[in-house]
C-alpha cells in the first residue's frame, strides 16, 4: 500500500527538509523514505531490540518509521531504542495507524492480524484494550526540543465510518470474501464497497490513496540533558 509514499506527498516543505543527511528507515519494506536511506527490516534484525543490531548510538540525522511500531511487542521500549539512534539536533518521524480510522473499533485488527497495539493522540479515552497514546509516548522520550503529533486523514471518507459493530468473526469473514473476490475480479471492488457501506461492514480505505494514520515528528535537543 506504499504508506510512506503517500505520507511524503502530504508533508510540508519544512518537514521534508528534516529528512536529509544520514538516515535510517525502520520497517521500510519496498517503500523506503529516500533512495539513499539506510534500511532496517526483518532481514536485518528485530526492531524490538534494535540496539542489539545497531551498536553505534546517536549517529543518525533522522530516523524514520512508517507503520512498524504497531507490530512491536512493547511500543514504548521499541520507540526508546529507536530514539537512542538519533543524534543531538536530529529528528525522528514515526507514523502509525489511527485506531478509529483503521481498526474502526474492532480488535484484534481485522485488516492486519499482526498488529499488537492501536494508537490514538490528544489524550482521549479509547475503546481499544491495547491502545497507546502516541503523544504521550513521544513526550516520554526525554531530551526533546519539539514534539508535533497530528492525524493524517487525507482522502478518507468519514461517512463510511459507523459505531455499529458486527461480531468480529462475521466481520472478518466478510472482509476475506471481499478481498478474495476483488483479487480475482478487480472490477467488483466498487460493488462490494457500496454493499458493505449499506450493511455497515468495515472497509480498509488505505487500500488506495486514503491515509488513516497519526504522524509524530520529534526533534532532539542539540545538547541532551540541558
Amino acid at each position: 500500500m506504499n504508506e510512506t509514499s503517500k505520507t511524503l506527498k502530504r508533508l510540508a516543505a519544512n518537514e521534508l527538509a528534516c529528512l536529509t543527511g544520514r538516515g535510517l528507515d525502520i520497517g521500510c519494506g519496498s517503500d523506503p523514505v529516500r533512495p539513499d536511506v539506510e534500511r532496517f527490516d526483518v532481514e536485518h534484525g528485530d526492531a524490538n531490540r534494535i540496539g542489539d543490531f545497531i551498536a553505534e548510538r546517536a549517529c543518525y540525522d533522522y530516523v524514520f518509521s512508517s507503520h512498524c511500531l504497531e507490530h512491536m511487542h512493547d511500543a514504548r521500549v521499541a520507540l526508546h531504542g529507536w530514539w537512542s539512534l538519533v543524534r543531538p539536533g536530529g529528528v525522528m518521524m514515526v507514523i502509525v495507524p489511527d485506531e478509529d480510522l483503521y481498526e474502526q473499533r474492532y480488535w484484534p485488527s481485522l485488516f492486519n492480524p499482526d498488529h499488537k497495539a492501536t494508537f490514538r493522540h490528544e489524550a482521549r479515552p479509547s475503546w481499544s484494550p491495547v491502545s497507546r497514546d502516541l503523544t504521550e509516548l513521544a513526550q516520554s522520550l526525554g531530551d526533546t526540543s519539539a514534539v508535533t503529533v497530528r492525524r493524517q486523514d487525507e482522502g478518507y471518507d468519514h461517512s463510511l465510518r459507523t459505531r455499529f459493530r458486527w461480531p468480529w468473526l462475521l466481520a472478518r469473514f466478510a472482509i476475506r470474501v471481499r478481498n478474495a473476490t476483488v483479487h480475482r475480479v478487480p472490477a467488483a471492488r466498487s460493488l462490494f464497497d457500496r454493499a458493505y457501506h449499506l450493511f455497515r461492514f468495515p472497509i480498509d480505505q488505505t487500500e488506495r490513496s486514503a491515509t488513516a494514520q497519526i504522524i509524530a515528528i520529534i526533534v532532539k535537543r542539540d545538547r541532551p540533558g540541558v
